[in-house]
């Protein structure tokens, strides 16, 4: 925390920052012994229910601490996914912009729509100052290396607001990419509306992520953010 603290304006800058060997040698081992229990998914599965998970990304927790250096002891988790690439499942992500959010159920809402329903969760597409109110972790299990898909981010994009899906590619070539790479242990935390892809990895080796988004505020309409209870 007091690390993001003496580098906050250049995070709210670009959007994004590296954390190197966050988790201890035996952290990692307990997240990725909880990810070798799942099944492997393409693109992603939802991690509900662990109490190890809660007591690392709870608001007090080692990774939920990195949330709060941006908004607040507020910050709560409140979708954590599972993402596995392997030869077997090695998917691509063109350059886009996160637009939804999960919630516990469908519940007709001013200001809030389309809804959609992925991984049989519901999503709906909020306000825009719901997502700018938003950061997203993503806790690295194997090392991501050039090779190994990493994600591709176009720094300062978050500041653009709401960009239409087809000017998205626009702004990242404009812009220009960024490649975070990360070790084993390693967390890269980003603002949740910043511009960002992943390509095929050109040398496929198990690349496990767990990407976590964190919010500080209610929703209205009697929503409820999905969060990691089951």
């Amino acid at each position: 925390m007091s690390y993001l603290g003496q580098h906050l304006e250049s995070f709210q800058q670009t959007g994004a920052i590296r954390f190197p060997a966050v988790l201890s040698a035996e952290e990692l081992g307990q997240l990725t012994a909880l990810a070798d229990r799942l099944p492997a998914r393409k693109p992603g599965l939802r991690l509900s229910g662990d109490p190890l998970l809660t007591r690392i990304l709870d608001a007090g927790g080692l990774v939920g601490r990195l949330a709060a250096g941006v908004f607040g002891l507020g910050a709560q988790p409140v979708r954590a996914l599972l993402f596995n690439k392997t030869a077997e499942a090695n998917w691509i992500v063109p350059w886009h912009q996160d637009r939804t959010i999960a919630v516990r159920e469908r519940r007709d809402t001013e200001g809030f729509g389309p809804w959609s329903v992925k991984g049989g969760m519901q999503h709906v597409e909020p306000p825009f100052e719901v997502l700018a109110g938003m950061v997203t972790v993503r806790i690295h299990l194997d090392e991501c290396g050039p090779g190994n898909a990493p994600l591709l981010i176009a720094p300062g994009s978050h500041r653009l607001g709401r960009v239409p899906a087809k000017e998205v590619a626009g702004h990242a070539e404009r812009i220009g990419a960024e490649t975070c790479l990360a070790d084993a242990g390693d967390i890269w935390l980003y603002a949740t509306p910043i511009l960002h892809a992943s390509e095929r990895a050109a040398t496929p080796a198990q690349r496990r992520v767990i990407q976590v988004d964190y919010a500080t505020v209610g929703l209205p309409g009697g929503l409820e953010w999905l969060g990691l209870s089951r």
